[in-house]
């Protein structure tokens, strides 16, 4: 039995996908759900799954092609029917075929039996990788690559000129590699132009004592951890302090939509997430309802994702503000982008301990410096710098946020 194997249905809002790697190659035998290929949106990448076990067709769409909702991808011979496949092959193998003395002891797939047909091979001495040693195409490559490179290679009368050993160092630091921007790499680029482009963006600066947060996590953190089984991080200090900035000034949490401020009575707080394809922001819902262990929880996960490549379209959609973390990378100040529809972005940076002024006398304290990009269309400074120092208040005294005062 032939399986065929589509583009699903995308996510709402997506039209196309581009596939960006195939994880197996025709002839390979493949596993009932293990992963075919990759499809990249412009936000998300989709593991496209196999429906059953058997073995894997040809490719219909290449690296780097664009696909639709319903279009044929490959197809899959069910495990049965590739068995059958064999034997048929095997009865009508001609007389003398090197292929027919490892039919006795190997099963082929059709792909890998094709190879060993036409180049004349036995399989026998093939050291197959597959599940079981099953031979597959690359090691059939890998076997003729070998052979290649056994054979004598006759001398001619004059040896090429070699070039020189600073002509070769020169042309290898000379060379220049093109890629195509990858879907999420170029939306990411796009949207971070229509944000300057569309947004008057103006950042204001502060900067935060976060000795008391450190002493609250060095206090708890162990029956934190204990008790809720994820670790006390900064981040949910920062979210819980954002959230009574965004109460007492409503318009840092509101959007434009074209001459309207759209007001927003809910709280989905995004947070900024290094990935190996690029930055995502994906998005804590309800933030206000969250208690520090289901913000630190959520934060974890959405990390863990991210590496893996593995969030959903519905998480990373929406969002009324955004939180971003240059401090884990070693920043110490920068000026964050909006994330469009957004009106405003807090950057956090990293702690470092300087010298502060408290009445009268110097102190050495963990201080990080904080800043906040907001749309000058619809937030006013004061509004923005208020904002900044309710944040700041809260976190150099975290009882404000136990008490929402």
């Amino acid at each position: 039995m032939t399986i065929e194997v589509c583009v699903p249905a995308l996510p709402e809002s997506v039209t196309d996908a581009t596939v960006v790697t195939w994880h197996k190659q025709p002839g390979e035998a493949v596993r009932q759900d293990e992963n075919l290929l990759d499809l990249e949106t412009d936000k998300v990448v989709l593991e496209i799954p196999a429906p059953e076990s058997g073995v894997l067709g040809e490719h219909v769409v290449q690296e780097g092609a664009v696909v639709v909702a319903g279009d044929k991808l490959t197809i899959i011979q069910s495990a049965d029917a590739a068995v059958s496949e064999s034997v048929v092959e095997h009865e009508s193998a001609p007389t003398g075929a090197k292929v027919s003395s490892a039919d006795e002891a190997l099963v082929l797939t059709p792909g890998v039996r094709r190879m060993v047909k036409e180049q004349n091979l036995d399989p026998a001495q093939i050291p197959g990788t597959g599940r079981e040693g099953r031979i597959q195409k690359h090691d059939v490559m890998a076997y003729l690559d070998r052979q290649k490179e056994t054979e004598s290679v006759p001398l001619s009368d004059k040896a090429p000129d070699t070039p020189s050993v600073e002509a070769t160092v020169m042309d290898a630091g000379r060379q220049d590699k093109r890629v195509p921007m990858s879907r999420l790499r170029a939306r990411i680029a796009e949207r971070l132009l229509e944000a300057q482009q569309t947004a008057a963006i103006l950042t204001t600066f502060n900067e935060v004592d976060l000795s008391q947060v450190i002493q609250l996590r060095r206090r708890y953190k162990e029956v934190f951890h204990q008790s809720y089984d994820v670790r006390l991080g900064f981040m949910s200090f920062f979210v819980k302090a954002v959230i009574e900035g965004l109460k007492k000034f409503p318009v840092v949490n509101a959007s434009v939509e074209g001459t309207e401020i759209v007001y927003h009575n809910y709280y989905d707080i995004g947070i900024a997430v290094g990935s190996p394809r690029g930055l995502v922001v994906p998005i804590i819902r309800n933030a206000d309802q969250s208690s520090f262990a289901e913000l630190e929880q959520a934060i974890r996960v959405y990390g863990e994702k991210a590496q893996q490549g593995s969030l959903g379209y519905d998480e990373l959609s929406g969002g009324t503000f955004t939180i971003t973390n240059g401090g884990v990378y070693g920043s110490m100040l920068s000026t964050p982008i909006l994330n469009p529809p957004q009106s405003a972005i807090l950057g956090m940076h990293n702690i470092v301990e300087r010298p502060v002024a408290i009445d009268g006398e110097i102190h050495i304290r963990p201080m990080m410096y904080v800043a906040l990009s907001y749309d000058h269309r619809i937030i006013d400074g004061r509004d923005a710098v208020q904002f900044l120092v309710t944040i700041k208040q809260s976190l150099e005294e975290p009882a404000r946020l136990l008490l929402a005062v």
